[in-house]
């Protein structure tokens, strides 16, 4: 969840540091901090870079966005640069060419200075940036402390810091006496650890560690950044030929100012990084050759645009996207995926979690529909607990924005340890689900930064249903009629239903102005899993407590939650099921509910059910989900909008789910 950035060559690494973290930050806001190894580099004189003057390293932290923090390091420059001006020299310097950084959603500890990341060893001269959480931290912490080690803070983070430095202090000390050893001793004390000593200290201190982990450590008075991974992302970004610059973060994002030009860390390497390169290798030390990738997508798509928000953005995004899940997947009439499926499929199992769970509801039907295979959609982060029972025809598929999702990546561990096929659909190339999969779908929704997701769940919806298409296919059954030319005209549809920005900003303002602390979203069919995502979405950036049903079982409980003041939004799509749906509606009204529609069908009798009523237009019962889901993005968008909510970035939550 949280972001990390790393930085040697050249340059003023504080500004690249912050700059990578604010591209970050929808990863985690609780707090944020740096490090940097201050040299004798002035921030006028950037041209040699030489090894840091300092036996510590210069840490600030701060609690909240990285607007605080930008402000803390713009006073200690200022601060700094007074000092030189009246020939005081300061005591740390921001003004340094390597340094780590770190934007944190908590999971140890509550956002405070001191459970900010880098943290620091006792003397401050080695700092470490973590994301993952460490399972075995209190017994490490115990060892360390009865070894006298001091902790600053709650994080299972700070083990790693103290870990690292309780090998180095071994490695210096020895057991014996000889000439060599003393000399190691004496270098530490004054800040001149040896780069093989630290590699050899952070590598122990690595293969003590149980849980996931993307590590980055920084040591005085060296030139070397020492990263690890273990189920938490860590890309390696290369400088231009010439430019000796190197750079490591946990997401592309903080990298495309910079390069494009990348190396994706897998489970159970160690980076060894300068400025002149990188060498990758296995825990043990055998070394891991591999090619370069590239980042496809450009800077421009992660900047607002013109836009108020992120999610605003991304909402109107979505025409465009849609035709890039699209483009290139029909040919001669029929779907055309790289994918692999058993000789036989038995049944299809689903695992995902929020947003891309209610888009696996959608996916299910669209499987059963086409290729009539029993589909089961499973809960990602109960899926490996529940003992599935599969069978070697079976199918996983695993849905995640990301590719990082913690819990979606540990159904697919239980799905290989059972040898079935595993099919990945994710949107971020490169990801660790896309690697571990035996073949997928990229749903090429760009970078999504809004917390809130919004268009890649339309783009996993469109994919699934070209994956039920594909089955369809494999098991021999007929494509739908116009499949895709319907498919090929969403994008009109999309803008056409864009248009209700201004009526959805309206009833936004109705709800507000009726103080709500609750709503109830209903729909039926493929319509109940647009109620979860309309209530999740609601729920999750207006604060407004907002559960989603399917509209028959409101009357098995949650109608008794209604008056007049909830707004009970319901979705109605034009099919076998639209009667029903009005039958439920007609209940509501007589419990003097509120109703908002967003449907499909406007008839005199739902008229006057509803206090308020959107239309959107009709098309082939596949894509109307879609058209339907739309509006209730708005509706939230606008809520939050209205509550003067930081939409982007809501309290408690981060875009990439990397802890279970």
């Amino acid at each position: 969840m949280c972001g990390i950035i790393g930085y040697i060559g050249k340059k003023e690494a504080a500004q690249i540091l912050l700059a990578g973290l604010q591209r970050m930050e929808y990863r985690g806001y609780d707090s944020a901090g740096i490090a940097i190894a201050p040299d004798t580099i002035t921030s006028d004189s950037l041209k040699n870079t030489k090894s840091p003057a300092s036996k510590s390293l210069t840490f600030i932290k701060s609690v909240g966005k990285i607007a605080q923090l930008q402000a803390k390091v713009a006073a200690a420059a200022a601060l700094e640069s007074s000092h030189n001006d009246s020939q005081k020299k300061p005591t740390h310097s921001v003004h340094g060419t390597i340094g780590i950084g770190h934007t944190r959603w908590a999971t140890h500890g509550v956002p405070s200075v001191e459970n900010a990341h880098p943290h620091a060893s006792e003397n401050k001269d080695i700092a470490v940036v973590h994301n993952g959480i460490i399972e075995n931290a209190s017994v490490l912490r115990a060892h360390l402390q009865s070894e006298g080690f001091t902790f600053a803070s709650q994080t299972d983070t700070e083990t790693i810091v103290h870990l690292i430095d309780f090998h180095l202090r071994k490695l210096s000390d020895g057991v014996d006496d000889s000439e060599e050893k003393r000399a190691t001793s004496a270098k530490r004390k004054n800040g001149e650890t040896s780069d093989a000593d630290f590699e050899t200290a952070f590598r122990l201190a690595v293969s003590q560690l149980q849980g996931t982990y993307g590590i980055v450590a920084l040591s005085a008075g060296s030139r070397t950044l020492y990263v690890a991974r273990k189920g938490s992302p860590l890309i390696i970004g290369v400088g231009s030929e010439g430019s000796n610059e190197m750079f490591v973060a946990s997401d592309a994002a903080a990298l495309i100012a910079n390069t494009r030009t990348v190396q994706y860390l897998q489970d159970g390497e160690i980076a060894v990084i300068t400025e002149f390169g990188y060498n990758i290798s296995t825990l043990a030390g055998d070394s891991q050759p591999k090619s370069t990738s590239k980042i496809e997508w450009s800077l421009q798509e992660a900047e607002l645009s013109g836009h108020s928000h992120f999610m605003q953005k991304e909402i109107f995004e979505q025409p465009a996207v849609v035709q890039n899940t699209i483009q290139g997947r029909f040919r001669d009439g029929r779907v055309k995926l790289s994918l692999k499926f058993p000789a036989t499929v038995n049944k299809v199992y689903i695992v995902a979690c929020g947003t891309s769970y209610h888009a696996g509801l959608l996916g299910k039907q669209y499987i059963e529909s086409h290729a009539r295979i029993p589909v089961e959609v499973c809960y990602a982060s109960e899926f490996r607990y529940s003992d599935p029972v599969l069978q070697p025809n079976d199918i996983v598929v695993a849905i995640s924005q990301s590719g990082e999702t913690a819990d979606t990546l540990a159904a697919i561990v239980e799905a290989k340890r059972r040898n079935v096929t595993m099919i990945g659909l994710v949107n971020v190339v490169g990801s660790t689900i896309a690697r571990e999969v035996d073949s997928g779908i990229y749903t090429h929704a760009g970078i999504e930064v809004g917390v809130a997701s919004t268009k890649a769940f339309t783009c996993q919806a469109v994919s699934l249903l070209l994956l039920s298409l594909s089955l369809a296919q494999h098991v021999g059954k007929q494509l739908p009629a116009g499949i895709q030319s319907h498919l090929l005209s969403l994008s009109e549809y999309i803008d056409s239903v864009l248009d209700l920005d201004d009526e959805m900003k309206r009833i936004a303002q109705t709800i507000v102005d009726s103080q709500s602390t609750s709503a109830i979203f209903l729909g039926r069919h493929l319509a109940y899993p647009i109620a979860l995502e309309g209530a999740l979405k609601l729920k999750e950036i207006s604060y407004i407590h907002a559960e989603g049903f399917a509209a028959g079982e409101m009357k098995h409980g949650p109608i008794a939650l209604i008056d007049e003041n909830m707004p009970v939004i319901c979705i109605v799509q034009q099919n076998h099921v639209t009667d029903k749906m009005i039958s439920n509606m007609q209940e509501i009204k007589a419990r003097r509910g509120r109703i908002i529609a967003v449907s499909e069908v406007s008839t005199a009798e739902l008229v006057s059910l509803c206090d308020e009523l959107v239309i959107v237009p009709h098309v082939a019962w596949e894509l109307s989900p879609i058209l339907l889901n739309i509006p209730l993005q708005l509706l939230a968008y606008h809520v939050a909008v209205l509550k003067g909510l930081d939409v982007d970035k809501p309290r408690n939550l981060a875009k990439s789910v990397t802890v279970e």
